[in-house]
């Protein structure tokens, strides 16, 4: 595979056979739990107080921007071997508001990107939503919904948890649908809170299946911090998301994440034990390759050095914002997650 770069709205991929060659526009989608991006603001609707200046952690703006501007440089990075745009379509996890997006992409490493923002509150304990973020040369919304998960009794000691953010736009003039996801943590243990999670994956489910039902097959993409592996239950049996294209029937979804899991890579640690719940899903349009449109061509989970923590006991693990209530200066407990999408543009004709 040889990568070369042009000057069109997408970047071009070229593949040689022999003498013949095609060449592909290629678009990134990728997803990243930002890890508590708060603001220094009290909110009086949002659980904000250990992220102010008066809590627990003593939060103030140079930490906050701080921040800000280590995630905009994993963010500035992701992808731009396929794209030097990065993502054209990102989705996030762990932020407060719109307010701290909006500083975010005001950084000088990725504001040339002007990447524009879909954003919805919930009513989670922990006053955090998901977001998406888009580059407006790449994507263009056509509508958007926050759909709510009722969470079943007992499962957790929260009544609310995140909101489940539905986006349906086009990619490069193709339809698509997006559904970015935080599905409730396992705290409380993960045998208990396992029901938690399976209602927020029926909430995709069931979204999907209805989009499918009234408009056909559609292309969709279901990406986030399901805090669930790709082979959970909630996964593996809500979603009916297969680790085999050949395994996927019309209606159904891959997870490229599976095979990565079995062999022990992750995007976070815990108990020197990597999972993987940043995760990347894609429904059977996405699969052929030889469409007009774009297809699913590879995943790839965002792991550079500096990202990782280099000392103690952690060492190897995510480079986290906080050890405990100080301020690590790190970038955040997960890796990203990214996928590539190609589609065709030219064939050249056979040189003999």
């Amino acid at each position: 595979m040889k990568k070369y770069f042009g000057i069109t709205l997408l970047t071009f991929l070229s593949v040689s056979l022999f003498a013949q060659k095609t060449e592909y526009k290629a678009a990134v989608v990728a997803f990243y739990n930002l890890e508590n991006l708060y603001d220094t603001v009290d909110n009086p609707i949002k659980n904000d107080e250990e992220f102010l200046p008066t809590g627990v952690r003593n939060y103030n703006s140079k930490i906050y921007f701080d921040k800000l501007g280590k995630l905009a440089t994993v963010i500035s990075q992701i992808g731009t071997d396929i794209s030097p745009d990065g993502p054209a379509i990102l989705g996030v996890a762990e932020v407060e508001n719109d307010t701290v997006l909006k500083d975010l992409i005001k950084e000088p490493l990725i504001a040339k990107r002007d990447y524009k923002i879909v954003h919805y509150d919930s009513k989670d304990i922990r006053g955090v939503d998901v977001a998406m973020l888009y580059n407006p040369k790449y994507f263009e919304v056509e509508a958007s919904d926050k759909l709510f998960v009722q969470l079943p009794g007992g499962s957790k000691d929260a009544y609310f948890t995140r909101d489940v953010l539905w986006v349906k736009g086009k990619l490069g003039g193709e339809t698509i649908h997006i559904y970015v996801n935080h599905w409730p943590s396992r705290s409380g243990g993960e045998q208990r809170s396992r029901p938690a999670r399976a209602a927020a994956a029926m909430v995709c489910k069931h979204h999907m299946d209805s989009i499918a039902k009234a408009d056909g097959p559609q292309k969709v993409i279901i990406m986030g911090d399901l805090n669930d592996d790709p082979t959970s239950p909630s996964v593996a049996k809500v979603l009916n998301a297969k680790g085999k294209k050949d395994d996927v029937a019309p209606g159904g979804l891959f997870n490229p994440w599976v095979d990565l899991y079995k062999k022990g890579i992750g995007t976070l640690a815990y108990q020197d034990a990597w999972g993987l719940f940043d995760q990347i899903l894609v429904t059977y349009p996405w699969l052929n390759k030889h469409q007009d449109g774009f297809f699913f061509y590879q995943q790839h989970i965002f792991n550079k050095e500096f990202m990782l923590e280099n000392k103690g006991r952690y060492k190897g693990y995510g480079m986290r914002t906080w050890d405990g209530n100080t301020y690590r200066g790190g970038y955040s407990d997960h890796l990203p997650t990214y996928i590539v999408l190609l589609r065709k543009i030219t064939e050249a004709k056979k040189a003999f």
